[in-house]
């Protein structure tokens, strides 16, 4: 009822031809929080700078319950999602890979099997997200047993630790491209993986979209478009992924 009233008002705004509304934003990427909102925010001020705009971070779990409890309006997710009354739209995709310090005994390896990664000290995303998930099914489908020996909430740390030789992590190739390219770290192709990381937008499906969601939503896919996320990296074996599109998912009983 509450969504309900919400939308009622945003839409008399609308129609009143007002700038003001309300969106309030989740994101479980911190490489969205720093790289790329900043950005879509700005231009959404342009456009609404009367808007309340509230920003909040979290695992991709976590957030998509809290659109479903109306706490959050959209929310920058791992894709897929697995919630009834959930719709999602993909913004880009990526791919793990293996990231250690240039002074790791195989530095200079660009590849590595999961079965040396198992016996590798892992510093790993933590449990609740998507990305954390895909880790754990391709070397549960391997028949090996990880050695985690972090779990880390948040990619830059992740990085730090890696740098510093504290084990080796797995990330999405693009948020370890500067540090890769600057030899801060070294990249490795996990052989025998193609382990996909997407993200997207998360809402609740159908219903009232207001202006400045609708505006949101617009400008988000034309940064990723012409953003350096917009793409899968061109890996020899990848396979081809479906154009950008909404899908709605219902929760596994």
């Amino acid at each position: 009822m509450l969504r309900e009233h919400d939308a009622a008002v945003d839409e008399i705004a609308e129609l009143a031809g007002a700038e003001r509304g309300r969106i309030r934003i989740g994101s479980a990427s911190a490489m969205v929080l720093t790289d790329e909102l900043p950005a879509i925010l700005k231009e959404l001020r342009k456009q609404h700078p009367g808007a309340e705009i509230t920003v909040t971070s979290g695992t991709s779990e976590t957030l998509v319950d809290q659109i479903l409890a109306g706490e959050l309006d959209i929310a920058f997710v791992s894709l897929p999602v697995d919630a009834r009354g959930i719709q999602t739209e993909r913004l880009s995709a990526d791919q793990l890979v293996a990231v250690a310090s240039p002074r790791h005994k195989l530095a200079k390896q660009k590849t590595i099997s999961a079965y040396t990664l198992a016996g590798e000290r892992l510093i790993l995303g933590e449990r609740g997200g998507n990305t954390r998930r895909l880790i754990d099914q391709f070397f549960a489908q391997a028949g090996v047993t990880l050695r985690v020996a972090m779990e880390l909430s948040r990619q830059a740390a992740i990085r730090r630790m890696v740098e510093e030789d504290m084990g080796v992590g797995i990330v999405p190739l693009q948020s370890v491209r500067d540090e890769v390219d600057k030899g801060k770290l070294v990249r490795w192709w996990i052989e025998g993986a193609e382990i996909n990381w997407e993200l997207g937008l998360a809402q609740l499906s159908g219903g009232y979209e207001s202006p400045i969601m609708h505006k949101f939503v617009a400008l988000a896919h034309k940064r990723f478009e012409s953003g350096r996320l917009s793409a899968m990296p061109k890996v020899s074996g990848g396979s081809k992924k479906k154009a950008p599109g909404k899908s709605k998912a219902k929760r596994r009983k």
